[in-house]
């Protein structure tokens, strides 16, 4: 499973580990305070190796040296920030992730936390430390034969740093929102053998123990609230649907905020049946629920003055005798009818219900749900960005504004009545599937017939969610994208 780094916090005194990490600018001069940590000898050291290596500071790269002669430790690691024009716009979660990624398992390293222009403050140690525990994570518990020895042991960072006391305190909201990605990347990445709708929502009930109020509602509620969208779904599989409501209430009773997950534990696209090339990655296809899961974490764990919902719908979406077929019209919890042209449009099935219940019955401030909703947005947008589509201008400004405070990006997408008509059935209210064009847009407006006239938005994570591209702060398949995009939405406008 992930190795957690042993992570200390010390004042810029001494060096105890076998490497020693430092930070250059262009001009490849070691700052005051690291180059007393690094010895004599250490400049000179890097100037000729820098040289040789082509080395020039540019943010994120990279250079290992052999320690100079009499030196504390064994290695000297310098990383490059880049020039002091271009160091407003460094990223600190990256600058630990690019750390932990040079430094591999098993080592124990002293990092110089002094930039060429000063010292660093708390919050951008408490980043660097979050990059580095994102970066540490890998999954494989599954795997049985023994690993290589590069690979086995947790890595030991400490932190030197002017203000210990301040670091540390900055840190446990750091060491809170880890904890919630690293939670959604394992929920994205177990087998749907194991993670199924009830095991989902079992694992979800956990969080009670940080102060979640959590529950669960089985078929035989759904059934009586009248959830038949999101049971339609899952009829053909033999194991039971579930909804999970989450509370935290860390604010002073104010309307809650609510983040809303699309959780289809496996999807084989139902009678509508996916082609067999991939379709394991369909395990992948519950990436918002885990992030909703991941965010109520991070949020208790933190303490967050806030109070927030997370609502996830489970089902599992398979292609029996019972299944849902093409043709059929189901009534959704709002009443309105929807006409299932194609069983693979399963997901705005699953939310349209879980986000008419929410709305319904929380009154949110706001509504956000994720989902990996459609291959469209992948069409449109690569795995650079999540589809943004919402129905107010404020909510959509302050995530694009998170997304760029955080790296986990969005872009916006349209929305209008040109499209909306597109989903309008011939037998029902309508339908769940407007075919090939504009289908993720068709797919948003499907979903803002749920909303009523809350102001709400929709993250299309197909992309971004699972099947992650590898970067400086994840090597998992599933990257437990959003957490932290939601948490900063949270922290910088909704708590008080």
């Amino acid at each position: 499973m992930s190795q957690h780094p042993k992570l200390e916090i010390k004042p810029l005194d001494a060096v105890e580990g076998r490497d020693l990490v430092v930070f250059l600018s262009d001009e490849l001069a070691l700052p005051g305070r690291a180059e007393a940590l690094a010895g004599p000898g250490a400049q000179a050291l890097l100037t000729r190796s820098a040289a040789a290596e082509r080395f020039k500071g540019k943010a994120l790269s990279a250079l290992t040296l052999p320690s100079p002669e009499g030196a504390p430790y064994e290695r000297l690691v310098a990383i490059g920030v880049g020039p002091a024009g271009e160091r407003d716009d460094l990223d600190f979660v990256k600058l630990g992730g690019a750390i932990a990624g040079r430094l591999g398992a098993g080592r124990e390293a002293d990092v110089a936390l002094v930039l060429p222009d000063g010292e660093v403050d708390a919050g951008q140690a408490a980043e660097l430390a979050l990059g580095l525990r994102l970066r540490s994570y890998r999954f494989d518990r599954y795997k049985t034969k023994s690993k290589d020895k590069d690979d086995a042991g947790s890595r030991s960072v400490t932190l030197r740093v002017a203000d210990p006391a301040a670091v540390k305190k900055a840190l446990k909201a750091a060491e809170a929102v880890a904890a919630g990605v690293l939670l959604a990347r394992d929920l994205v990445n177990e087998p749907p053998n194991v993670l199924y709708p009830e095991e989902f929502a079992d694992r979800a009930k956990k969080l009670e123990k940080l102060g979640v109020e959590v529950e669960v509602l089985d078929e035989k509620e759904l059934k009586k609230i009248g959830m038949r969208a999101l049971l339609g779904v899952g009829q053909g599989s033999r194991r039971e649907s579930r909804v999970v409501v989450m509370r935290w209430n860390g604010g002073k009773g104010d309307e809650p905020v609510a983040f809303v997950g699309k959780g289809v534990t496996f999807d084989t696209g139902g009678i509508s049946l996916k082609p067999g090339a991939g379709m394991e990655d369909m395990k992948g296809d519950m990436a918002g629920a885990a992030t909703v899961v991941g965010l109520m974490h991070a949020l208790a764990a933190r303490k967050a003055k806030v109070n927030a919902v997370g609502v996830i719908g489970l089902v599992e979406n398979m292609p029996d005798g019972n299944a849902q077929r093409p043709g059929d019209i189901v009534a959704s919890l709002s009443g309105q009818t929807i006409e299932i042209i194609n069983t693979d449009a399963e997901g705005r099935l699953v939310l349209a219900d879980v986000l008419w219940y929410t709305q319904d019955r929380f009154r949110p401030r706001f509504m956000v749900n994720l989902a990996t909703l459609t291959g469209a947005i992948l069409v449109a947008l690569a795995q650079e960005n999540a589809g943004l589509f919402s129905n107010s201008d404020e909510l959509a400004g302050r995530l694009t504004a998170a997304g760029l405070a955080t790296g986990e990006t969005v872009w916006r997408m349209p929305l209008g009545k040109a499209y909306d008509k597109m989903i309008d059935s011939k037998f029902a209210d309508m339908k769940n599937s407007a075919g090939r064009y504009a289908g993720s847009i068709t797919a948003a407006q499907f979903l803002q017939r749920h909303v009523n006239d809350t102001p709400w938005a929709h993250l299309d994570i197909a992309g971004t969610g699972m099947a992650a591209k590898d970067s400086e702060i994840n090597r998992s398949w599933g990257p437990g994208w959003g957490v932290r995009l939601l948490d900063r939405l949270v922290k910088d406008h909704y708590e008080r």
